[in-house]
């Protein structure tokens, strides 16, 4: 099986400031008092992902799972250690990123085709489908800044679903959204997980990654703690479909 994801001893490392103003930080160095703080959102992560393998990225909030993704995306670079993807990556990290809040959903739709790789024959041939996914009705040529978090969700998925992409990533911008806006992007997904797309999913709800994913990463404080098999990763959690109450639908997150 080709690799199409592989992660290496990966850390990202962040500086926390406890002041803002450089009047605040010279009087907290006069008292001797800590201005700043260090802190891994990763630490020495390492793992790999075959092609067409489903993976669910599972932790508490703060455990680095969106850094993670961003690192895999390409957002981020670690600060040590390496991260390696194959072929085109599309996918969501962040409801409404890269989108200008002044133009149309209409622009903004070319606007982030382009930002994925997609040809302008492209995503003129597949724009009708988007937008018909998108289902925005007369809002599709509203400027963004008018949208909700759950429009932005809409369009963005919408766009990302439709690019012929190796590897498809997804973190908490499918939290947003009504049940059957989030029913359509959970058949989609298994749509293209039968393709044999390599999928990296994020998400708390135990019901979907079971359903989308063969295989689950828990993070706890930025370190790979488990690596295999769906339920005994829920099982380390201390996850309980139960208390999950949007559990059939669920298929986002928030780090």
């Amino acid at each position: 099986m080709a690799t199409y994801i592989e992660v290496e001893n990966a850390t990202k490392t962040f500086t926390m400031q406890y002041h803002r103003s450089i009047k605040q930080i010279a009087l907290a160095r006069a008292r001797g008092q800590k201005t700043h703080d260090r802190f891994n959102a990763v630490e020495d992560v390492s793992f790999t992902v075959g092609r067409g393998e489903s993976v669910g990225v599972m932790g508490l909030n703060g455990s680095g799972k969106s850094t993670l993704l961003k690192m895999i995306s390409g957002v981020m670079q670690p600060d040590s250690g390496s991260v390696l993807t194959r072929g085109r990556i599309a996918g969501l990290i962040a409801t409404g990123a890269g989108f200008q809040p002044q133009m149309s959903g209409r622009d903004n739709l070319w606007l982030n085709a382009a930002i994925l790789g997609m040809s302008e024959a492209e995503t003129r041939r597949k724009l009708d489908d988007i937008i018909e996914f998108a289902d925005l009705g007369k809002f599709i040529d509203t400027p963004v800044v008018y949208y909700s978090s759950g429009m932005k969700s809409r369009l963005g998925f919408a766009v990302a679903i439709h690019v012929e992409s190796d590897i498809f990533i997804a973190d908490e911008a499918l939290a947003v959204g009504d049940r059957p806006f989030k029913r359509k992007c959970k058949q989609r997904m298994r749509e293209i997980r039968e393709n044999g797309t390599t999928i990296f999913f994020v998400s708390h709800s135990p019901g979907a990654v079971r359903q989308l994913c063969d295989r689950v990463l828990v993070l706890e404080k930025g370190k790979l703690t488990f690596d295999g098999g769906v339920d005994q990763g829920i099982k380390v959690l201390h996850y309980d479909e139960g208390e999950d109450g949007d559990d059939d639908e669920g298929l986002g997150s928030e780090d």
